[in-house]
Formats: structure tokens, sequence, C-alpha cells
């Protein structure tokens, strides 16, 4: 039986990579640094901040280049308005709430960020915690913030589902030896696969997942009959 939940973030519990990709067109754009979406989804996406800045602005020292992606930050932070939490995400929290089961958030992005966007979608109070990478010595797609996820709530690699929906992510809390569950935000179906999630799915609907709050899977694409009854059961017991 799964006993841990633990989450990313952008993409994953709320789409704000719109706005994520705005502030670093705009940021980016005043020194002269252009890009496009493939660019964005291929190299920026789910990054470590550092790795970014390396790639993108090594022509600056390294001081400044973290000014610029702090300002980079505290743009994105402006610009976000009118949260909303990812279809099925309310209805699959307050299923893993009855179930008595421990969640964390684990994210490259900055605390203040993170705090942000869980305040504006009004999930906040919904986890246990915040694990920034930010603050670790190594980000994603290291496994460190999802080991560190698992030592704040006690958890254990086995007995622990992550959602994600980055490379960089997935490469995280498959090398932290977690059942990862894909989100269809940006990457396909196979790509997330191939990288080794147990499930690709386009949202928190998908019974499949409620599958692995019960059995571990043993490939990708694993699951059972029994997740239907479980939906069921969740969309009748409030």
């Amino acid at each position: 039986m799964i006993r841990t939940l633990l989450f990313d973030l952008d993409g994953t519990l709320v789409d704000t990579e719109h706005h994520h990709y705005q502030a670093f067109e705009i940021t980016f754009g005043r020194l002269g640094v252009v890009f496009d979406r493939n660019i964005y989804d291929s190299r920026i996406l789910g990054g470590a901040t550092t790795a970014i800045a390396a790639e993108f602005l090594p022509h600056l020292p390294t001081d400044a280049r973290m000014q610029v992606m702090e300002d980079k930050e505290a743009l994105y932070r402006e610009m976000l308005t009118d949260l909303v939490p990812l279809p099925g995400v309310l209805e699959f929290l307050d299923l893993a709430e009855r179930m008595g089961l421990r969640r964390a958030v684990v994210t490259n992005a900055p605390f203040a960020n993170a705090e942000k966007v869980l305040t504006g979608a009004g999930i906040l109070d919904r986890f246990e915690g915040i694990i920034s990478a930010a603050e670790l010595s190594d980000a994603k797609p290291h496994p460190l913030p999802y080991l560190t996820g698992l030592e704040l709530l006690g958890g254990r690699p086995e007995t622990t589902i992550a959602f994600e929906d980055s490379r960089a992510g997935l490469r995280s809390a498959v090398a932290a030896g977690l059942t990862v569950v894909g989100i269809e935000t940006v990457l396909s179906r196979q790509e997330i696969l191939d990288l080794g999630a147990a499930l690709a799915v386009a949202d928190y609907r998908d019974p499949r997942i409620l599958d692995l709050l019960e059995n571990v899977p043993s490939g990708p694409e694993a699951g059972c009959p029994s997740g239907h009854a479980a939906l069921a059961t969740a969309e009748t017991s409030d």
C-alpha cells in the first residue's frame, strides 16, 4: 500500500508554465538572449536555476547571472494571477486525505514561488511541507530533492508515489527509487514512460492512478481493475 505522496509543483499541480515562459522571455530578452518554445521545453523546463543560468548566461559573472535569475523569479511572482489546480487535483487530494496519506511538494522553484503558487491555488494547507531544491546542495535531476521529501515525511521509496511533468523531475524521482506518475502537461506519453514513469496520464482523473495506491507496479502502464471501483468510491463518498 502507498503511504506517501510527493508532488512537483509547476505543471504538475498548477499550470504555471506560461508564466515562467513569459518571465524568461522578458528577462532574458533584455540581455539579447532569445529562445523559442522548443528550446524552453527541452532545455529550461524543470531545470535547476544554476544550470539554466550557466547555459544561457555564460558571458556574465556568476553573481550577475544569479541576479538575472532572481529578477526573473520576481517578475514571475508578479504575473501569478487566477491560479487554479489542474483537473482532478482537488478531488485526488481529498481522497489522499481520507486515506491518511502524507503529502509534500518537491520543487526546483524557490520557496517563495512555491508558497505563492500553492496559496494562490488554495491548496497550501493540503501539504505537510515544501521541499525547495533551491535550498539544497543538488536540484533535480539529482535524486536529493525527492530523498529529502521522503525524509521530511518519514516515507520509504517502495511505498511512495511521485507526480512529475518535466524531464529533470522524472529523472530525479526515478533515481530516488519512487513509483512515478507523469502528468502529460508538456512531454508526450511515450517520453514520460521512456524516462521511467510507471504511468503517463492526462490528469488526476485517470483511474489507473488510484490502482497505484494499492498496487506498486512492476512496469510501465501497470494497473488493475480495482482502481475503477476506487474512483467510484471517491466520487460518491463526500
